[in-house]
């Protein structure tokens, strides 16, 4: 081995020396040629697997006159004995099995141990301990009560069941709330319903009288714009069709669109306004307009 590695210190620097020396021939003679310099690298990589091969068989050769000069002693197995039928059926019934394992039995060859004095009727009775994994599910449930004490008794860590009905409630109105107010304003001129309940009502004519007087008077009575307290209308009187003229206007007619100004829920509550004013008839009532709506 210290042979070999004398041998690779002499030829890396060879073949370094080779290539330092056909490095310039190859400058001077073609500036472009890169064969040589491929030749090289061929060079040095067979080189290397030459070495490495060199090295693969020297090491096999040390190997193999080892094992000549002291050979290697072959263990031999013996071969198992066979076991006869009723050997191993005797065999094979001594272990329990993992029904016998999990219930803790014991096998019938040592129900004489755990038999008790007393018999009836001839049927003794057998002293079976209790299996393990009984034992560990009583020992489990004796801890799952002591923590379920500390927790909810003790410390008031957890919550009781009326507590969190409580809790579980009070979650339940703020979610019912809040899906109100969105559900309020998904209404359109075709979900929107009829409803005069007075909170309604009275937040309709707030909405009215901040925003409304000017054309249909303070008591829809209609100056610029029509009477909203008779029975004739022009585009309909019924709820969908009023939420329908407030919400786009009527341009032409100097009704403007509310659609970007109130939100669908207030079109809804001043449109329910508009409805419960009818048959009001308050004094200085403008004219009828449109066609009369039972």
């Amino acid at each position: 081995m210290k042979r070999l590695s004398y041998l690779l210190f002499l030829l890396l620097p060879g073949a370094s020396v080779f290539a330092q020396e056909q490095a310039p021939a190859t400058t001077s003679a073609s500036s472009g040629n890169i064969m040589m310099d491929i030749v090289i690298v061929v060079f040095i990589i067979a080189a290397l697997v030459l070495l490495g091969v060199s090295v693969v068989l020297l090491n096999t050769f040390k190997t193999l006159s080892k094992e000549l000069l002291n050979p290697t002693r072959i263990e031999v197995k013996e071969p198992e004995r066979r076991m006869e039928y009723a050997e191993w059926a005797a065999l094979k019934a001594g272990k329990p099995g993992i029904w016998s394992k999990l219930l803790g039995l014991k096998p019938i060859e040592e129900e004489k141990d755990i038999m008790l004095e007393h018999e009836f009727d001839g049927i003794a009775e057998l002293d079976n301990p209790t299996p393990a994994w009984f034992m560990w599910l009583f020992y489990a449930s004796i801890f799952f009560a002591g923590a379920y004490l500390l927790n909810y008794h003790v410390f008031n860590w957890g919550k009781l069941q009326d507590e969190e009905y409580v809790a579980e409630m009070e979650a339940a109105k703020v979610a019912k709330e809040t899906y109100l107010a969105k559900a309020a304003n998904l209404i359109d001129e075709n979900s929107v319903k009829e409803n005069l309940d007075g909170s309604v009502v009275s937040a309709g004519k707030a909405i009215f009288n901040t925003n409304c007087v000017a054309c249909h008077g303070d008591k829809g009575q209609g100056i610029v714009g029509p009477n909203l307290t008779d029975d004739f209308w022009i585009h309909g009187g019924k709820i969908n069709n009023v939420f329908k003229t407030i919400k786009y206007g009527v341009p032409e007619k100097g009704m403007i669109s509310w659609e970007k100004t109130l939100t669908p829920k207030q079109i809804s509550e001043v449109s329910n306004y508009i409805i419960s004013l009818k048959g009001t008839n308050p004094p200085g009532a403008k004219e009828p307009q449109g066609q009369k709506e039972s």
